[in-house]
């Protein structure tokens, strides 16, 4: 699983996210890998009949109806989003919530991908059984500086911990991922994958980048 964040960087604005998506869908079918793509929320429509999964950056633990501001996770079923992130570092949620939106997503059959900084936080949230957990160090995330090159320690414990939990989630492993090297550092450590946002959306050459990088997972 090859997961791209895009947060709200500006070069993926207005129309360059349709841009964007059908570069990433051309090299998932070269490759025969999974890539899916988090974009913006206000942009997902342009994208959601996308040929690859598309998935929401954040959902919220509230209700279809009389709620404004929300991100529904029903309601992104019914625009085609197949799944989406939680607890990212940047929109941290309470424990109560995580439960809350990864049994919602089960219920829903959408993709989980649960987002942790540490062994810690996957040993504890590894018992909900999402689909993906994704472990990044907050330190650093759009360092440049990638964890299977300074904290290789943390994928191997984290992978670990997965592992001794014998269900099915699996391993995506985040933060400082800049090129196909640290991609392949990564799945080498027992990374099932990985999540990535400014090492791809800043590059000068998304082809060239998101090539790297799906040539290193195979």
């Amino acid at each position: 699983m090859f997961v791209i964040n895009c947060k709200n960087y500006e070069e993926i604005a207005g129309g360059n996210i349709v841009k964007f998506v059908k570069i990433v869908e051309r090299i998932s079918k070269k490759y025969k890998i999974k890539i899916a793509i988090a974009p913006p929320q206000h942009l997902i429509g342009l994208v959601s009949n996308s040929t690859i999964p598309i998935l929401a950056q954040h959902i919220d633990d509230s209700k279809v109806g009389s709620t404004t501001g929300f991100v529904i996770p029903e309601l992104l079923k019914k625009s085609k989003v197949k799944g989406s992130l939680i607890n990212h570092s940047e929109h941290r949620i309470s424990s109560k919530e995580i439960e809350k939106l990864v049994l919602k997503l089960k219920e829903l059959k959408m993709i989980s991908i649960l987002c942790v900084k540490d062994v810690a936080e996957v040993k504890k949230y590894v018992k909900l059984n999402p689909d993906y957990i994704a472990i990044e160090p907050p330190e650093l995330i759009g360092s440049g500086k990638a964890v299977s090159k300074e904290k290789p320690d943390l994928i191997l414990k984290a992978a670990d911990a997965i592992k001794n939990a014998k269900n099915s989630t699996k391993l995506l492993c985040g933060a400082g991922i800049v090129s196909g090297e640290d991609v392949s550092k990564a799945i080498e450590l027992g990374s099932d994958g990985i999540l990535v946002a400014s090492g791809i959306i800043k590059a000068n050459d998304w082809n060239k980048i998101i090539n790297d990088f799906a040539k290193s997972m195979v």
